[in-house]
């Protein structure tokens, strides 16, 4: 049978899908000092060429740490676990919250609109959690509905944005707030390895924030919706990217497998193309690219496995340069600078992308 050139795009017309929820607003947050990657290698005393050389060649320009201060005779020393987990809490803290008021801001809503509140860390460990710190601190309503999502890693922002999503959807009209609020200067370790090395020359202290709500039959706010959702475990690379306990350190340490930008990207096909399943529409229907900013090679990777241009990626490549890998919240970062640029038209689709632990790739399609 023949199929004319009219027949197959209408057969290609996009199901419309309902909406889980609407992202409403976007805000972001930073803390600590500004330093560049050259400035740092002079800062933490490292003359080692082929970890320098680590650190001049990972895209970043600069990043917001909190680092150790120095002894007596100026050296960086390594703090004990738990001046890190006091760090950790300080910071994610002080961020996240300067972060939610950001993102009520631009939402054009208050402290007392939050219904619930979902945070996401994994540079410590909180108990009681980062929301419940947060209420406090902020003077949200007591009664207000919350979650944490511990531990999930770079991937765990729309781990995060499934919950709040559904959350959303099932309270039509009501706001709910994710923050993710992550102290990566609280995960250095201070060692002389290679394995740190690559660490270190990566993640910034950061925090992002998001608002979201379903559309009420009385009100519907702008923003663009939340379709659907695909995530996928990639179980052969489990201990890939892990965070845990080190012996020989006394601590908790990252470690990151040098093979994880070719897992990642060997596998970015199969997860958005399970998220465009049934929908009508082909990667080249999707107008904007929101992926975590996980390093340069990782972005390459993702790039060259989905076809993407250097242009789909500049959010993504930009962060990168100017905060290094804020871990959960970066894809926001991204968002954030998507909505400034103002070039999102309505009927525009849009996915998002985060990798993360487990091996993990996440992803969620979003229209304008």
């Amino acid at each position: 049978m023949t199929v004319t050139l009219e027949r197959a795009a209408e057969l290609r017309t996009p199901t419309r899908l309902p909406a889980i929820s609407r992202m409403v607003g976007v805000g972001t947050a930073t803390t600590g000092t500004v330093v560049s990657q050259a400035d740092l290698l002079d800062v933490m005393g490292i003359d080692d060429p082929k970890i320098r050389s680590v650190f001049l060649n990972s895209a970043i320009d600069r990043r917001s740490l909190t680092l150790p201060p120095p002894d007596a005779t100026g050296r960086r020393v390594p703090e004990p676990q738990g001046r890190l987990l006091d760090k950790h809490k300080r910071l994610a803290v002080d961020m996240g919250g300067r972060a939610l008021q950001d993102c009520l801001r631009n939402a054009g809503a208050a402290l007392s609109d939050v219904r619930h509140l979902c945070c996401v860390t994994s540079t410590g460990f909180l108990a009681p959690g980062l929301s419940a710190l947060l209420i406090r601190e902020l003077g949200i309503d007591p009664h207000c509905s919350r979650s944490d999502v511990v531990g999930m890693g770079c991937n765990a922002g729309l781990n995060a944005l499934n919950v709040v999503a559904g959350w959303t959807a099932a309270h039509p009209g009501e706001l709910g707030v994710m923050v993710c609020a992550e102290a990566c200067s609280a995960a250095y370790a201070l060692d002389g390895s290679m394995r740190t090395a690559v660490v270190n020359s990566l993640f910034g202290d950061g925090a992002a924030a998001l608002a979201l709500t379903s559309d009420a039959s009385e009100q519907v706010r702008p923003g663009p919706r939340i379709l659907k959702f695909a995530g996928f475990l990639i179980t052969d690379a489990i201990d890939a990217m892990r965070y845990d306990w080190d012996d020989g350190l006394g601590r908790f340490s990252f470690y990151l497998d040098p093979r994880i930008p070719y897992v990642v990207g060997a596998h970015a096909e199969r997860v958005v193309d399970r998220l465009l399943a049934g929908t009508g529409l082909r990667r080249g229907d999707i107008g904007h690219w929101l992926v975590h900013s996980g390093g340069k090679k990782v972005i390459d990777a993702v790039v060259v496995n989905l076809g993407l241009s250097r242009y789909d990626v500049r959010h993504t490549v930009g962060v990168l340069r100017d905060h290094g890998n804020v871990s959960s919240g970066s894809f926001l970062f991204s968002y954030e600078r998507l909505v400034a640029e103002g070039v999102a038209r309505p009927g525009d689709y849009g996915i998002m992308m985060t990798m993360g632990p487990g091996s993990t790739i996440e992803t969620a399609l979003v229209q304008w």
